[in-house]
C-alpha cells in the first residue's frame, strides 16, 4: 500500500461524505435531549445525554469545519497558507466514562464513531501540517508515546 504524501480531494471528499452522515445521525439522537423530560425519568440519563450530546456536537463541528477549509482550500477559495495559519483542528474532549455508562449502547458507540473520525482527521491534520515528513519508526513510536504520556499529565 502507498502512503499519501498529502491531502487530495477525494480524499476530502470522502471524509466529508462519512462526516455529514455521521453529523446527520448526531443530530437525530442527540435533538431528543431538547425535549421536556418525562415524569420518573433518570435525570442522570438525560443530564449526561445532554453533556455528551454537547461534546458530541462541538466535535462534528470542529471536524465538519476542518473539512470545508480543506474544501474550500481546494476550490481555490483559500490559500494553503491561510489554512495553515488558521484551520488547524481543535483538541477533543474525550466522553466521560461515567456520563456514557448512563447512556443507551447504540448512543455510547455513535460517540465512540465520532471520537474514531476525530482522531483520523487529527492524525491527518498533523501529518499535514508536518509536510507528510517520513520519520523513522522508532521516532514515531517514540512521539506516539510522548503525546500519550502528555494526555495523562
Amino acid at each position: 500500500m502507498s502512503r499519501t504524501t498529502n491531502l487530495s480531494r477525494p480524499i476530502i471528499e470522502a471524509l466529508y461524505s462519512e462526516a455529514l452522515m455521521l453529523a446527520d445521525d448526531v443530530r437525530a439522537v442527540f435533538a431528543l435531549g431538547a425535549r421536556e423530560p418525562e415524569p420518573g425519568e433518570d435525570t442522570r440519563a438525560r443530564l449526561a445525554l445532554s453533556t455528551e450530546g454537547l461534546k458530541t456536537t462541538t466535535r462534528m463541528m470542529h471536524i465538519l469545519a476542518w473539512l470545508l477549509n480543506q474544501r474550500a482550500y481546494f476550490s481555490g477559495e483559500l490559500s494553503e497558507n491561510q489554512v495553515r495559519r488558521h484551520s488547524a483542528l481543535p483538541a477533543d474532549r474525550p466522553a466521560d466514562p461515567e456520563a456514557l455508562a448512563a447512556l443507551e449502547p447504540e448512543t455510547r458507540a455513535l460517540i465512540g464513531e465520532t471520537e474514531k473520525l476525530h482522531e483520523r482527521i487529527a492524525r491527518l491534520d498533523e501529518a499535514w501540517r508536518g509536510g507528510f515528513e517520513m520519520a523513522s519508526p522508532a521516532r514515531a513510536i517514540h512521539s506516539r508515546l510522548q503525546r500519550r504520556l502528555g494526555d495523562l499529565g
